[in-house]
């Protein structure tokens, strides 16, 4: 199993959907990369020589911002966000959505599946026994 960026890679797909299992690499990007270097996408990864996936690992690490880096760059960005107290930052905060969706109803995913209303959410009577 190839590991690039401190992520397993699937040996049994394709190298362009198995670099789509590092945070901050989709398909397009993946098929950038593979353009790049010049191969065939539909190679799977057990079939990649020991040079290939050491030519995948060094592009990838100096081209791009992945894995923990661009995790801790989203988060920095959302904290500044909440430090100068912008509208986007409070709604972070809050937990709100933060795109201008209506928040009537279709927030349940952001709130936590989060029930407002009286007899919503309520547990159905114990049974008798």
């Amino acid at each position: 199993m190839a590991r690039i960026a401190g992520v397993n890679i699937p040996d049994d797909k394709r190298i362009e959907i198995a670099l789509t299992y590092i945070h901050g690499i989709g398909r397009p990007r993946s098929k950038q990369i593979l353009a790049a270097l010049s191969m065939n996408p539909d190679t799977r990864t057990k079939t990649l020589s020991e040079n290939d996936i050491n030519k995948l690992k060094d592009y990838i690490e100096k081209s791009f911002t992945i894995e923990g880096e661009l995790k801790h760059q989203k988060q920095m960005n959302i904290r500044r966000l909440k430090d100068i107290a912008c509208y986007r930052g409070i709604r972070h905060a809050k937990g709100l959505p933060v795109r201008g969706q209506k928040t009537k109803t279709n927030t349940r995913t952001v709130r936590g599946n989060v029930r407002k209303t009286m007899g919503s959410g309520r547990k159905p009577a114990a049974e008798k026994t």
